[in-house]
């Protein structure tokens, strides 16, 4: 009996001992006020022990580190610590793409000016005064490009522009190989009417209107939904700020510190549902933003292609010289046309007939232009290399907003399976994952969520999101952006997209570039004064171009 009771005494005691000293460890809150204070707060905040959690109101109610000013301050800090991935993601995702539209502005505005500079420079060495005269007329038609670039249809009726641009140039022309003759407005008016029938300068104008068409509306649709994806990022990237989100924040987040577990994370499944809670409208966003990015990394597959802004900019003085060149040869067949058509005009009054052949004749010979030479802008690259890298942000940025908790619930922000803070101790995550989306939001454990309030700005993102979409593939058609008609009337002309070899036709490549001959001027009299100059073949029209200088001076 006396050897029971000490074994008992001596069980009694260790247990004391034990209990005594494991209590002062377990009841410690050192390590709270330590990593309290690591986040800016007051350190007097904290209890030195332990106390009972009746006052907490989201933390299990047992022993704890926080009193009720510690839990609202925490709870404060949780809301900004959820939200910081967030927004470090989405603002990675933002610069990228508003870097890249940068990049496609910058490109497509520098390849305008170089396309303008080249035209002038070639212009000037070719046709010297002729065009020197005349140069306000291409300034013109390249200010009103660089305005249906930036503005679309809604400034510029490009289809307009160039016809008006054409038959002022045919006018300008006419008059240069016809300067024997006076012509009135009416005149003038008429030879306008009868510019189809005509086709002075071949079908250059065609090809070029289908080519500068496309390759515009492609690319400032383009740079509008590079625009675009930013702006929508920026409007739709933060984190709900609902009771039940900031509740499910401190809950996952700090709890473990009230419970004295500083260096406890969050289970990644937990982290997974309460993400997913705090972002379900985000995640009803990602359909319309993949077909979003689905209808871009198609109209960057045309950039590439047949609609390709560079290589239709590039040689654009070669195909317009083209067209010239082409009224030059056959100036004598349509103007024969035009007196048939029109009338005979008169003759001019004051015209003359004398020049020498060395005040009129080419200089200049025309650059040669291959496709495959990219030109070197501020911006720094080319058509081909600016797509392509667009084209992987592109496809990495698909399914960002519903795999959105995945990308936040990693590495140091979770805990390993059977060593993590599962909501209310240290232990495995039971729970289902919940599907992402609002409706599926009914049976998330972690979170409470209102599925019947969607987000009022996520919804009108999603329209926006929508509307471009249905622009991009408009634009891939060959369609204007800012109006729902099609490009032509139809046939080849229809802005169908060209999707087959067949379609390419409608492309014209530059051939070796045309170099304006001069033939040397036979003086079978020498003092009759009379010059034969032959330019393309035409003798008429050369002589016409000469003569007009002489007039015009």
């Amino acid at each position: 009996m006396k050897a029971t009771l000490v074994l008992s005494a001596i069980c009694t005691l260790t247990a004391i001992l034990v209990s005594v000293e494991a209590e002062p460890k377990s009841k410690s809150c050192n390590e709270v006020k330590t990593a309290y204070g690591s986040k800016g707060f007051n350190l007097n905040d904290v209890p030195n022990q332990g106390v009972n959690g009746a006052h907490l109101k989201v933390c299990p109610q047992g022993f704890t580190c926080c009193t009720a000013q510690m839990e609202e301050k925490l709870s404060q800090q949780s809301r900004s610590d959820l939200k910081a991935p967030v927004s470090q993601l989405s603002s990675t995702l933002q610069s990228t793409f508003t870097q890249r539209n940068r990049h496609f502005d910058q490109f497509f505005r520098e390849l305008l000016d170089n396309a303008e500079r080249s035209l002038h420079d070639m212009f000037v060495r070719t046709y010297g005064q002729m065009y020197v005269k005349n140069a306000e007329l291409f300034k013109r038609f390249f200010r009103e490009l660089r305005r249906y670039y930036a503005a679309g249809a809604g400034a510029v009726d490009l289809d307009g522009m160039l016809a008006d641009f054409w038959a002022e140039l045919l006018e300008r022309m006419f008059r240069l190989v016809n300067v024997q003759y006076e012509f009135s407005d009416a005149y003038m008016e008429c030879v306008s009417r009868h510019t189809e029938q005509l086709r002075p300068f071949g079908d250059v104008p065609r090809k070029l209107r289908l080519q500068l068409t496309r390759a515009f509306v492609a690319a400032r649709t383009f740079t509008r939904g590079l625009a675009l994806l930013p702006d929508v990022v920026a409007k739709v990237s933060t984190v709900s700020a609902s009771p039940g989100c900031a509740r499910a924040a401190m809950k996952m987040l700090y709890c473990p510190y009230c419970s004295g577990q500083v260096a406890l994370k969050p289970c990644q499944r937990y982290c997974i549902n309460v993400l997913r809670g705090c972002l379900a409208n985000q995640a009803d966003l990602d359909s319309e933003w993949n077909n979003f990015l689905d209808a871009m990394l198609s109209l960057a597959e045309r950039l590439e292609g047949p609609f390709n802004f560079e290589s239709v900019m590039d040689p654009i003085d070669v195909k317009i010289s083209d067209a010239i060149m082409n009224m030059q040869e056959n100036s004598m067949q349509v103007s024969q046309k035009v007196f048939q058509g029109c009338g005979q005009p008169k003759p001019a009054m004051n015209f003359r007939s004398r020049r020498a052949v060395s005040e009129v004749g080419y200089t200049g010979r025309f650059r040669p232009y291959s496709p495959d030479a990219r030109p070197t802008t501020a911006a720094g690259t080319s058509l081909d290399r600016l797509v392509t890298d667009v084209k992987k942000k592109l496809k990495h940025a698909k399914k960002f907003w519903s795999t959105l908790p995945e990308t936040v619930c990693v590495g140091e922000r979770v805990g390993p399976n059977d060593d993590c803070w599962n909501g209310t101790a240290k232990s495995r995550y039971e729970s289902d994952l919940t599907d992402s989306g609002l409706a599926n939001q009914v049976s998330n454990p972690d979170v409470e969520v209102d599925i019947t309030k969607p987000d009022a700005v996520i919804r009108r993102q999603i329209m926006v999101l929508r509307e471009m979409t249905s622009w991009l593939k408009a634009a891939h058609s060959g369609n204007d952006i800012t109006t729902d008609n099609e490009v032509g009337s139809g046939g080849e002309e229809s802005g169908s997209g060209c999707d087959s070899p067949s379609c390419q036709d409608i492309y014209f490549s530059t051939a070796a570039p045309i170099v304006p001959r001069l033939v040397k001027v036979a003086h079978k009299e020498p003092n009759s004064g009379a010059a034969l100059l032959a330019i393309h073949g035409t003798t008429l029209a050369g002589l016409a171009l000469a003569l007009l200088i002489v007039h015009g001076r």
